[in-house]
């Protein structure tokens, strides 16, 4: 049997379902080795930026010392049970008159987190800014808003803006790497067997390949019955193994019911791309599960 790391762990400090402690009860009953908690963050810019366009999901600036108390608070005492790792994901955008928020340890050097998960959820144009897995209508309507409807060049400034990400920033897992995968099942923008798709792919798996950061194959969309599909897809799967990147397997939990959701089904689609092993880099070192 596979070990059970997760270091994508939502709580109440940002928008999951159930208290640190829950999840850390529920991931000991269920049989995991270590947990890292990673609230949703754009340090140093405060979320509040976008509670109008949007519902407030990210760990608000005051709470943060708050989080990483609670957290270490456990970690002392279930030590003797199952290993705790503090962590953010940590948000990258840039937008004028708003800030600029990078998932980069310098940046985060202050909160000396034990790791970052670099995602991106935010995409900013010269027509405004969106979040890219929002509520299939909010997507739909921004789709409309912000591109015209020209799906190609969307999905064109989602990879670009990750591809920034990753030659800006140093973390220690890219989160979710083709999220804008999420409400394509109904809204159907877009076209995963194109070869501009294909190639947008490319070229995102090279600049992971030079970042260094370990891949998460995320569950979090099956969790959600959104897709019954892990991120990444199989083609970008295959490229990574490809290139010689990591991966790890994650959950992108919300609440203790799905902290080990379809971790069967993502261990069973690493070993079909040829993955013997898993990667989960925590503070200076990587705990290495046998696939």
């Amino acid at each position: 049997m596979t070990e059970k790391i997760n270091l994508h762990t939502h709580c109440t400090f940002c928008d999951g379902k159930n208290s640190a402690r829950e999840m850390v009860e529920s991931a000991i009953a269920k049989g995991f080795t270590s947990l890292g908690f990673s609230s949703h963050c754009t340090y140093p810019v405060d979320p509040e930026f976008y509670r109008t366009p949007d519902d407030f999901w990210h760990i608000p600036a005051a709470k943060i010392g708050e989080y990483q108390a609670e957290i270490n608070k456990l970690k002392a005492e279930y030590s003797d049970r199952i290993q705790i790792f503090s962590g953010f994901e940590a948000d990258f955008f840039e937008i004028p008159g708003t800030g600029s928020a990078h998932p980069d340890f310098s940046a985060y050097s202050s909160l000396n987190p034990d790791y970052l998960i670099g995602s991106v959820h935010f995409v900013n144009s010269n027509k405004g800014f969106y979040t890219v897995d929002h509520s299939a209508d909010n997507v739909k309507e921004n789709l409309k808003k912000i591109y015209n409807n020209d799906f190609q060049t969307a999905v064109c400034e989602y990879f670009e803006a990750e591809r920034e990400m990753l030659r800006k920033c140093s973390f220690s897992v890219l989160g979710h790497a083709d999220l804008i995968r999420k409400r394509n099942g109904i809204l159907n923008f877009f076209n995963e067997d194109e070869a501009w798709y294909k190639e947008q792919v490319k070229l995102t798996v090279e600049e992971i390949a030079k970042n260094g950061a370990v891949v998460e194959l995320n569950t979090g969309a099956i969790a959600r019955g959104i897709m019954d599909d892990v991120y990444p897809a199989e083609y970008m799967l295959n490229l990574l193994y490809s290139k010689g990147v990591p991966v790890c397997v994650n959950s992108d939990t919300h609440d203790i019911n799905t902290i080990d959701c379809a971790f069967d089904k993502a261990y069973h689609i690493a070993r079909k791309a040829g993955y013997k092993e898993l990667v989960y880099p925590v503070k200076d070192k990587e705990i290495i599960v046998k696939l």
